[in-house]
């Protein structure tokens, strides 16, 4: 089986800025991670911070479809929050390292520009918890704030190491819930 270096060196940049941060994870360590020359690394993101973007939209791409793989669309707006949080969370668990990119990328000076160019490319998950029939019970807040008050906490906490239950995990989509919608 031939590696597939650019993976590669999207992983290893993954689990260095997980564990070292944004600083920890030069072209040459992320290279060394991934067992790849440095030359190597550059042959495929011409910088780092190309690098840190098509690790961003690889992660958002996969948790995206682990999300949707069998929502349902037509789920009572509740129903789609409560599957969209719990599998978010779930995949997001499996591999913590990838909360903890998303978390080290969302206080860096790379996030505006990985953000818009999620946007740009079209982000399912974000277009699934924006739906009309989930939008219009949301409190008049950017969505920004909607995200920090929910799908935020989740990966906060997995990026944090703090490992919920079952119950926890309900109990969280219950809180997340009431804390972005408005009053009945």
């Amino acid at each position: 089986m031939t590696l597939d270096r650019p993976a590669a060196i999207r992983r290893a940049l993954r689990n260095l800025v997980a564990e070292r941060g944004f600083h920890g994870a030069s072209m040459g360590a992320v290279a060394k991670e991934a067992g790849v020359a440095t030359g190597t690394a550059y042959v495929h993101y011409e910088s780092k911070e190309e690098l840190v973007y098509a690790t961003y939209l690889e992660i958002k791409a996969e948790l995206s479809a682990a999300v949707l793989a069998d929502f349902d669309q037509a789920a009572k707006p509740f129903e789609a929050w409560r599957h969209i949080l719990t599998t978010a969370y779930e995949y997001l668990a499996e591999e913590p390292e990838r909360a903890r990119f998303l978390t080290q990328l969302e206080e860096s000076p790379y996030y505006e520009e990985a953000h818009a160019r999620l946007m740009a490319l079209g982000d399912p998950l974000y277009d699934a918890a924006k739906a009309e029939e989930i939008a219009e019970l949301l409190v008049p807040l950017p969505t920004e704030v909607i995200y920090a008050l929910s799908f935020g906490v989740a990966v906060r906490l997995i990026a944090a190491g703090v490992q919920l239950k079952t119950e926890e995990v309900d109990l969280l989509v219950d809180a997340t819930w009431r804390a972005v919608t408005k009053p009945e």
